[in-house]
């Protein structure tokens, strides 16, 4: 809901546009030319109409009555809405110390509990005992259950009817629910009613808990239950039967969510098919009742997945014979009320509302989350900011109540809701007013609102001539065949312009010809964002001008370091220097990428960018960012003159390493400083020193080897020389061939006498 300009006359509404024209941002009206002082702009409130402070007490002081006790702060509101716009409060929630409580113990009686219900026999005065560590006003009651009492589940024959146990076992007749004791806070007469109970049977194993439960939660005053925190312990060691079972007995007519306790037991089970779970949620959620399931180890996981389809209830692990349900009992409470959750009635169509927590240690959550707080202490104190929102008027703006409560809890939030739907200044209509032709309608908000059949800005047309050829004709332009350039509609020989999806965006003109959004764009904007659209024409804001009112008619961006403009070597157009001398480039003319110096200028800022060396490097960041550095792998990848469409510089400079750098300066068409460079330094190679090595080891080898050739060449020729020596003087010598005189031979020849040669 927009605010509304009540001013219709001295030329706000522009020849085409609808009565709903009015209706815009306050600043848009505003700005058209309605005053502010004819702008009826209705705003949202909200009061508070009961705020009692949480209670603050500590256990051992006086004793308050239960309704004296206030966990949640405030308990009733009213807010006014208008569409949009929300609304928030904060609400605070305090776990009072010493918080009565009523428990009531719901047993499985069948058979397979027998031990578990002598257990249970002296729960009412340990429980009390127990309890009174928490609270000192404690109640507790006592119901049992076993199963519908038709066939299929139990045995209809009379003696099973009697005793549906088998063999020497007394057992009590079957039945659906009975209460046995009603809240009360006298354990002892808990432990003697619960004493003179027996155990029954039936025959499938499911029992008919949640029958049980039903009547448990809407039977509030045969239960006895207090507005106080109460708690269902539903104690079993089966599972459970739900809606659509009851067909097996031929039970078809759903559960109608009643009491139907006749002398404390529930009569209508042959009747009435087991409830849904929705149903149990809806039940035990509009009565406050916090559920316990105490179930054995086998069928925990049923219970556990039970437990998530109904808010605050907790699920905990009978021991076989039940001993432990008292430390269960306590363990489940702690757990259900150290968290908070809230929930709200069902709202109104078009209305939402978002919750904020912020719970102990600080810690804030949103959305779903944002329902709940965990680990709340007793006396602890959080808060949650709720924010209701209006989409519309729900049921033409008569007022509705929603609640916002705790779960488990029996205190609420009440919340009155009233909705604007229209301005103050209906109320004040004039009816049959002269100003709306004759009297043919009422003026309103400073507007004609026609009666039945008439229509016009005046009522002055019926709606039975509105069609007619002749009023056509004048909502034609140029006598064409569009009718208000088929962007509006023609009512009363006048066209009506129609609404766009923007409420920005409007047609306007006798024929609806113009418009305020189909002017030219600059960066994307309407006029640039220097003027406004009139009739599809820009008309621009002073110092510019242009079709789209990008041409900026100020010098000051022009104007060079030396105070001439662009340099004194170009011209300023739109705020911006075209250089007539095209060595220069840059906003205002004064860089030139290829004068002499340029290379120097800028060397050490690309040494210490580029590699990270040289007289700037410490301080590169801060001294050298002014440029786009773009790394190149080779001398060849750098831009070359004849291929930039704007002049560069070809730089090659020597470090201190005597290693040479190559890069390139220029100023691109965006006047941002550019430099190219190729990534690797290009140093002077010093000695190989393996080949070196590897030169003078083979040298030194091959010089002894030659060495040792020519030393054995010469032996060679010496030995040669002398043999030959040797044979020359053989030849020559003149040898004596008699014997030698001292001579004697080596063979001695000794004749046997006794040889005869035989």
């Amino acid at each position: 809901m927009n605010p509304l300009c009540m001013l219709i006359t001295q030329g706000f509404l522009k020849q085409g546009e609808t009565v709903s024209t009015r209706c815009d941002e306050m600043e848009s009206l505003i700005k058209r030319g309605c005053d502010k002082g004819m702008i009826e702009n209705p705003r949202g409130e909200q009061r508070t109409l009961k705020n009692k402070a949480v209670t603050h007490r500590r256990k051992g002081a006086d004793k308050l009555k239960p309704e004296d006790i206030t966990q949640i702060q405030p308990q009733k509101l009213s807010l006014t809405l208008r569409s949009g716009e929300p609304q928030s409060f904060d609400l605070k929630f305090k776990r009072a110390e010493d918080y009565p409580i009523d428990l009531y113990y719901l047993m499985d009686l069948s058979y397979s509990m027998k031990d578990d219900l002598e257990n249970v026999k002296n729960l009412g005065t340990s429980l009390m005992l127990e309890m009174s560590k928490i609270t000192s006003d404690f109640k507790i009651g006592f119901g049992s259950f076993v199963e519908k009492t038709v066939m299929p589940y139990i045995s209809t024959t009379p003696a099973k009817l009697l005793n549906p146990c088998t063999g020497d076992q007394n057992c009590t007749s079957p039945f659906s629910y009975k209460n046995v004791l009603r809240l009360t806070s006298d354990g002892k007469k808990f432990n003697t009613l619960v004493g003179q109970q027996h155990i029954s049977g039936n025959l499938d194993s499911p029992e008919g808990g949640f029958d049980a439960i039903m009547q448990v939660a809407v039977c509030g005053e045969q239960i006895g239950w207090r507005n106080v925190t109460r708690l269902l312990v539903f104690s079993t060691d089966a599972g459970f039967h739900f809606a659509g079972d009851g067909k097996l007995g031929g039970i078809v007519l759903p559960n109608d969510g009643k009491c139907h306790l006749e002398n404390n037991v529930y009569t209508m089970s042959h009747y009435y098919d087991y409830p849904s779970i929705a149903h149990l949620v809806q039940k035990l959620s509009d009565n406050n009742i916090q559920t316990i399931f105490a179930v054995t180890e086998e069928f925990q996981p049923v219970y556990q997945e039970l437990k998530n389809l109904i808010p605050k209830s907790a699920v905990g692990t009978l021991s076989a014979n039940s001993s432990n349900v008292i430390n269960l009992i306590i363990d489940a409470y702690n757990s259900l009320s150290s968290e908070v959750i809230l929930e709200n009635s069902k709202l109104p169509e078009g209305l939402t509302i978002a919750y904020i927590s912020r719970c102990k240690n600080g810690v804030v959550s949103e959305g779903e989350n944002g329902r709940k707080c965990s680990n709340i202490s007793i006396g602890d104190e959080v808060t949650f900011s709720i924010s209701v929102t209006s989409k519309g008027c729900p049921k033409k703006g008569k007022s509705e109540t929603i609640k916002i409560k705790p779960l488990g809890f029996t205190e609420e939030v009440e919340i009155t809701l009233n909705f604007i739907c229209e301005c103050e200044c209906h109320k004040d209509g004039v009816k049959n007013s002269p100003l709306c032709h004759f009297g043919n309608g009422t003026y309103e908000c400073g507007a004609c609102k026609c009666n039945e059949k008439r229509v016009g800005r005046q009522c002055e047309c019926s709606s039975n001539d509105v069609a007619t050829e002749d009023m056509d004709r004048t909502c034609r332009k140029d006598n064409g065949t569009d009718i208000c350039s088929n962007n509006g509609d023609c009512v009363c020989g006048t066209c009506e312009c129609k609404k766009r999806d923007n409420p920005e965006e409007r047609y306007s003109g006798q024929y609806c010809e113009c418009d305020n959004f189909n002017c030219d764009r600059s960066g994307n904007k309407l006029c640039g964002g220097h003027g406004r659209c009139e009739c599809r024409v820009c008309v621009c804001d002073p110092m510019w001008t242009g079709s789209a009112c990008d041409c900026s008619l100020d010098n000051s961006t022009c104007m060079a370091s030396n105070k001439q403009i662009c340099n004194g070597r170009g011209t300023c157009e739109c705020g911006m220097c075209k250089c007539t001398d095209p060595k220069f480039q840059g906003p205002t003319c004064e860089t030139c990428p290829t004068c002499p110096g340029v290379c120097i200028e800028h060397k050490e800022c690309v040494q210490c960018r580029a590699f990270g060396t040289g007289e700037k490097k410490d301080k590169c960041e801060k001294d050298c960012s002014y440029f786009n550095l773009i790394k190149v792998k080779d001398r060849d990848k750098l831009p070359q003159p004849n291929d930039a469409s704007y002049p560069l510089m070809h730089c090659k400079e020597r470090d201190a390493n005597d290693c040479w750098f190559y890069y390139t300066y220029a100023v691109n068409n965006n006047t941002e400083k550019e430099v190219h460079v190729v990534d690797t330094l290009d140093c002077p190679t010093g000695p190989d020193i393996i080949p070196i090595v590897a030169g003078v080891v083979a040298g030194i080898v091959l010089i002894g080897l030659a060495l040792l050739l020519i030393w054995k060449l010469l032996m060679i020729i010496h030995d040669r020389r002398e043999f030959a020596k040797f044979e020359k003087e053989k030849m020559n010598a003149k040898w004596d061939t008699g014997e030698n005189p001292i001579y004697k031979s080596a063979v001695t020849t000794v004749v046997n006498p006794k040889y005869e040669g035989k």
